[in-house]
Parts: structure tokens; C-alpha cells; sequence
């Protein structure tokens, strides 16, 4: 099985039934296989539990494999009657609605199995010269099993709504943000990383959440084990998980009402899965995460504004009201009502250009604040009564 060429889903799904013994295992075992494997982590390095033998697979292979096992587990536990590959396309399908320009090149077009092939490999892929490794797995990566929770919803109300999506988003942004500001010691790192994150935040379109919501959120007992991992992750970035902080994963367990045993196994697993494998994973091989991130995602922007210059200078000028808080943002730092609605009004033209469909994966609202900085270098210099043209 290639999971690089087509046909590989059928083929895969033709060796699984082969050896199906990983569907038999409880919720909490499957979830850690997942964990063992890197899939939560967003790092994958292994088939989850084995499920087809592993021929040398890249990362990215290995990340669509098992994103595929982690919904054919969520459709056997669900004891959904829809045949499997249909019943993922619906999924997907669904979420297309407010999120087309992501999907209109791949629906309505191919069979079933091709289609899901197209749309796993969009999820899991973003290309190493648009946007660094570290903030693929990291990242992105690591929010693929949103998809699996929003799955698993999807079979059980066979509706899923973008509320729900954003709110489990909002819900990892949220603890992340709380965790680093738990830290009595933070290195400068963490504090690049909170104000990376708060940015996050403050451009997105929702109400801040609270710890309280977050709680009350996790409703799934897979997705308590997901939100306590993202803590152990957030905490881990100094490779280390002190006693203040294993005290507050402990009172995070009880307020998800999960057993000391599932804490205590969360945190164990992130320290083995990364001193295992920090020779494989390009994150653990960067010695500043943040500024990399900025770096590479900065040049990115910079191209995907180049190659879209006319398109989007054309669907700016029609929006008088963003061509003004654009204009008015090369003179002066916006309002947090201004900020809003340049990205809510950004979003919606994004959503028109195809080739700007990144910023609206799990995980493209942290590129946004850095879109929002270059757009107004790609006004007319009338715009801007301060502008020094460089030779």
C-alpha cells in the first residue's frame, strides 16, 4: 500500500479487515495507541496499534493513515449502518458548507473513495515550502483529531455545525493560554508562545472563553483525554513537568472528573514519547520554535499575498469600510473593534481565493495576525502618507 498514491484508501480498508483486532480495544486503549503512535501529538512516527504493517512510511503518510483508522474505529464504535468511506465524505461534506473554498475543487466530482482520498491528503498535507515542519506537526497536526471528536459527533446527532468545531478550538486555545499563565517561571520562549496564542485569540471571531467553559465543553470521555494531553503539551515546552504543575493537571482531572491514573499515564507518556523519539521529530530539533514559526510563516504570507495580489486588491477595493481600518492601520495601532472586523471582513474575501484556503485549516487562524500585517504593504502608496519605497 502506497498512502502517497491513489487508491490507497480501498486497499488500506482491504488489509485493516484483515486484521481488525484494534476495533475490540475500549475507548481510553484505543485513544492511547493513538498517543503512542504521535497521531495526538501531531507527530506521527508509527501505524496506530499495528493496524496495517508499516513499509517505511513518511510522516505525512503515517498522519493520513492513521487520521483513516482513528474514523474507521469512531464508525465501528458508533455502530454506524452508513457504509464507512460514504459516511467520512458526509462528514466532510457538511463542514464544506461554510468552509467552500477549502472543498469546491474536490466535491461533486469524484467517487467516494477518491474524494476521501483528496480530502485527507489536504488535511494532512501543507507543503514544506508554504509552512515549516515545526508549525505543521506541531500545530496543525496536532489538531487532526478535532476531526475525529466532530466525527464522532457527527454520527451521534448526524449533524455537525460550525459552532461546535470553533468551540473545541476555542476550548484548546483557551487552556494553553491558561497553562502558560499558570507558569510561576516563564522563559522567554513561553512568553513568544503566549503572545503568539493571545493573538491567535484576539483576531478570532468568538467571545473568550474561561476555564469553567472549557470544563464544561468536554462532554465525550475521548475528548477529556484529548484536552488533558494538550495541557501535558503545553506544559512540557520546557521539557519538564514540575510539582505546581502536575498539581494543576490533577485538579484538571478531577474537574473533568477523570481518575488520578489517566493524569498521572498523560503526563508519563509525554515525557517517553519524546525522549523517545526527539531524534525523529523536527519540533524537539528546533532551538526557537516561535521565531521560526514567525520567520517562515511571514514569508509564506509575503508569497501567497504576491500570487494573489490582483485578486485580492480587487475584492478589497470593494469593501470601503476595510480599504478605510487598512488605511487607518498604517498610522496607527487598531481598536479591538477594528481589529474584529478587518478580520471578520478579511475572512469572508478568503474565503472567495481558493489559494488562501490555508487560513482556514485548524490552526490558520495563528497566520491571520501576520496577513493582517502585510496586506496594508500592498496598498497604493496614497494609502499611505508614511511609506519610504526601497530600492
Amino acid at each position: 500500500m502506497n498512502p502517497s498514491a491513489n487508491g490507497w484508501i480501498k486497499k488500506c480498508l482491504k488489509e485493516v479487515s484483515k486484521n481488525d483486532t484494534f476495533l475490540n480495544h475500549g475507548d481510553y486503549q484505543f485513544y492511547e495507541s493513538l498517543k503512542h503512535c504521535g497521531f495526538i501529538y501531531g507527530s506521527n512516527v508509527e501505524v496506530v496499534l499495528n493496524g496495517i504493517y508499516n513499509r517505511d512510511f513518511s510522516h505525512e503518510e503515517l498522519g493520513k493513515v492513521n487520521l483513516l483508522l482513528a474514523f474507521y474505529y469512531v464508525h465501528h464504535i458508533q455502530k454506524e449502518p452508513q457504509n464507512f468511506i460514504d459516511s467520512v465524505v458526509g462528514f466532510y461534506n457538511t463542514i464544506a458548507a461554510y468552509k467552500s473554498s477549502f472543498f469546491e475543487d474536490l466535491l461533486g466530482e469524484k467517487t467516494s473513495s477518491e474524494l476521501l482520498e483528496s480530502i485527507i491528503d489536504k488535511r494532512v498535507h501543507i507543503d514544506d515550502n508554504i509552512i515549516t515542519k515545526n508549525f505543521n506537526y506541531f500545530i496543525t497536526n496536532a489538531l487532526l483529531f478535532v476531526d475525529v471528536l466532530a466525527y464522532q459527533k457527527y454520527l451521534s446527532t448526524h449533524n455537525i455545525t460550525e459552532a461546535y468545531i470553533k468551540q473545541m478550538e476555542a476550548c484548546i486555545e483557551t487552556i494553553v493560554v491558561t497553562v502558560f499563565d499558570y507558569k510561576a517561571e516563564k522563559s522567554q520562549y513561553d512568553r513568544s508562545l503566549i503572545k503568539l496564542l493571545k493573538a491567535s485569540l484576539r483576531y478570532q471571531n468568538k467571545e473568550a472563553l474561561s476555564y469553567d467553559d472549557v470544563i464544561t465543553c468536554m462532554e465525550t470521555p475521548l475528548s477529556k483525554f484529548y484536552i488533558t494531553d494538550v495541557v501535558c503539551m503545553a506544559f512540557w515546552s520546557d521539557k519538564v513537568i514540575d510539582t505546581e504543575e502536575q498539581k494543576f493537571l490533577k485538579r484538571f482531572g478531577n474537574d473533568l472528573q477523570l481518575p488520578d491514573t489517566v493524569i498521572q499515564q498523560s503526563v508519563k507518556d509525554i515525557d517517553v514519547f519524546y525522549k523517545t523519539n526527539k531524534d525523529k521529530i523536527a519540533l524537539l530539533n528546533s532551538k526557537n520554535m516561535v521565531q521560526s514559526f514567525y520567520d517562515n510563516s511571514s514569508r509564506m504570507v509575503s508569497k501567497l499575498i504576491k500570487r494573489n495580489s490582483k485578486r485580492l486588491l480587487k475584492e478589497l477595493k470593494q469593501s470601503k469600510e476595510l480599504m478605510v481600518l487598512l488605511t487607518k492601520s498604517t498610522t496607527r495601532p487598531l481598536t479591538d473593534e477594528e481589529q474584529k472586523k478587518v478580520t471578520d471582513q478579511l475572512l469572508d474575501i478568503i474565503k472567495t481565493i481558493p489559494s488562501l484556503a490555508i487560513f482556514l485549516l485548524p490552526g490558520g487562524m495563528l497566520l491571520l495576525p501576520i496577513f493582517i500585517k502585510f496586506i496594508p504593504k500592498m496598498l497604493p502608496s496614497a494609502f499611505d502618507d508614511n511609506r519610504v519605497d526601497e530600492d
